[in-house]
């Protein structure tokens, strides 16, 4: 089989071609300086390992929130619903500073920040870190857990932000 002459490894062409891949989008955040510092990660990945419990997702190096965040002994990680669609972009904005504006969290002892409405919450502590490219692979063991079955997930498909049905 040969292949078609279009073929590409294109940086461009594969951000097109993965967008058709829907994927669950998370907010990460922690107490940082004994202020909420939040990131968002479209990369999520459950199930990386059930014992021990672990997660993982990837951050692009050129991150500016992550390497500040990154140094929270514990890191809160809500899997964004339905009732967050509406403050998603103002979570992954560049202001550090507003991207709470508006959102109901909560905070453990140990400086979790979660979000409310969120259909789970995993306090987590980074495991280990791989460099890819122009990403770093975070594998994070989950501490703790609830989930909620309520809420709808978020999901990202197509560049969009869509609502599953529950």
């Amino acid at each position: 089989m040969t292949f078609p002459p279009d073929f590409t490894a294109d940086p461009e062409e594969m951000k097109s071609a993965f967008s058709g891949f829907p994927s669950g989008v998370a907010a990460l955040a922690a107490l940082v300086g004994h202020k909420p510092l939040v990131m968002v990660a479209s990369s999520f990945s459950v199930g990386v390992s059930y014992e021990p419990p672990m997660v993982s997702f990837a951050v692009q190096k050129s991150s500016t929130t992550w390497p500040i965040l990154s140094a929270a002994p514990v890191i809160g990680v809500s899997i964004l619903g339905a009732g967050h669609a509406a403050k998603t972009r103002q979570l992954a904005s560049r202001n550090k500073q507003d991207r709470l504006r508006g959102l109901g969290t909560a905070e453990t002892a140990t400086g979790a920040v979660f979000f409310d409405g969120a259909p789970a919450w995993l306090e987590c502590a980074i495991e280990h870190r791989y460099p890819a490219g122009d990403h770093e692979i975070i594998v994070l063991r989950v501490l703790a857990m609830r989930s909620d079955k309520e809420p709808s997930p978020l999901v990202w498909h197509r560049q969009e932000l869509k609502v599953l049905p529950n």
